[in-house]
């Protein structure tokens, strides 16, 4: 790569890293990004990698991160645990990564940090919400998202008030993360005085949701809430509308934020309307205006968690640069008392590694196969 491209500035770089292509061959700060790079998730960790990558190129571009430019080590989990666990040992044992950006799949994160935490490794989770993350006293483990406990919150709430919600059907694929959250909806629920008409679980990698439709029929559901992820929300909402449920809203969570929601249903007519709960737009801020215009001139829609991994990887610079040093330690020690700036305006931790402030929102698919984030209720 010739020295004129670092001279085109922080634009060029993230266009670059939009389409894939990394601005440094080699560098000396190793960060993971882990998350599902295959299998049925892997939508989750190409915005991982697109991200991160932007993120990457463009600190470099700035100097890098304490003289040191940023290389990105790509670990693949496939959102299994025992997975998740054996990319964690090789990023630590043999690729030596400074910190982590990752996992995706709450399942995974909680037994991979406990190999970063032994290892003296920094990781910041994007994406991974169930609130067990950051409750077992690891001093270097983040979040750049919320929790289960306050998404819940709004998406229980919503159901009341807004959607009116009175026979409420709540679903669960059985994992960490959709289970956990599906749970955090119902106790919001029935503290609201909604008790659910039927809770319960799917298996994951299920394509036949005939059984259960049968008894959200059975059961005169006006609502159906899914805790869980896009390969089996899609087919799940596509057969409540091919078997005469096309009335009974469909209201999911942070797991279907991806296009691929629309290629798992079927097409787009079968996501008009659906609901879903995930932080307020990041791609709306002024801060992440630049960064999303190079995205699109790049030819990528930085959806989902695309910034939630570009601001990770800022807020892991961040911590090093602080700290004046590329250990974990010493960089957690140092996020927890300083702000950051981040392509998703500034972000503040507490003692636990969770976001001082969290900003659940909900948002809606439309009849073309694309979401919105709807008006805040009064």
């Amino acid at each position: 790569m010739s020295q004129t491209f670092y001279k085109k500035g922080f634009l060029a770089l993230a266009v670059a890293a939009a389409l894939g292509v990394s601005a440094f061959a080699q560098a000396d700060l190793k960060i993971g990004v882990a998350g599902p790079m295959t299998g049925a998730n892997a939508a989750f960790g190409e915005q991982y990698m697109k991200g991160a990558q932007a993120a990457a190129d463009a600190i470099n571009a700035g100097g890098g991160v304490n003289g040191e430019k940023i290389v990105l080590v790509k670990g693949d989990d496939a959102c299994e645990p025992k997975q998740a666990v054996a990319v964690a040992n090789r990023l630590a044992d043999q690729d030596k990564v400074a910190g982590v950006v990752g996992h995706f799949c709450s399942s995974s994160t909680i037994p991979a940090s406990e190999v970063y935490d032994e290892a003296g490794i920094i990781a910041i989770t994007p994406g991974s919400t169930n609130p067990q993350v950051t409750e077992r006293g690891l001093s270097a483990m983040f979040r750049m998202c919320g929790r289960d406990d306050q998404q819940g919150i709004v998406a229980g709430d919503y159901i009341v008030d807004v959607l009116k919600g009175k026979k409420v059907v709540v679903l669960h694929d059985k994992d960490t993360y959709g289970q956990g959250l599906a749970d955090a909806t119902k106790a919001q629920l029935m503290k609201r005085g909604v008790e659910p008409v039927l809770y319960e679980g799917l298996t994951r990698g299920e394509k036949d949701f005939s059984a259960v439709v049968t008894k959200i029929r059975a059961a005169g559901a006006d609502i159906v809430y899914f805790g869980g992820l896009h390969p089996e929300a899609g087919p799940l909402v596509r057969q409540m509308r091919e078997q005469g449920l096309k009335d009974v809203k469909f209201m999911s969570d942070d797991g279907i934020v991806t296009d691929e929601l629309v290629t798992t249903a079927g097409g787009p007519q079968y996501v008009d309307g659906v609901y879903m709960t995930f932080g307020a737009d990041p791609r709306m801020l002024p801060d992440s205006k630049a960064v999303v215009e190079a995205f699109r001139k790049g030819g990528t829609e930085p959806e989902g968690y695309t910034l939630y991994a570009y601001a990770s990887i800022q807020a892991l610079a961040a911590g090093f640069n602080g700290a004046k040093s590329n250990k974990g330690e010493d960089a957690a020690k140092w996020l927890k008392a300083n702000p950051v700036k981040t392509v998703m305006g500034e972000k503040t931790w507490d003692a636990k590694g969770d976001l001082k402030v969290s900003d659940y929102v909900v948002y809606q698919w439309d009849k073309d196969g694309k979401y919105h984030q709807l008006e805040k209720q009064k």
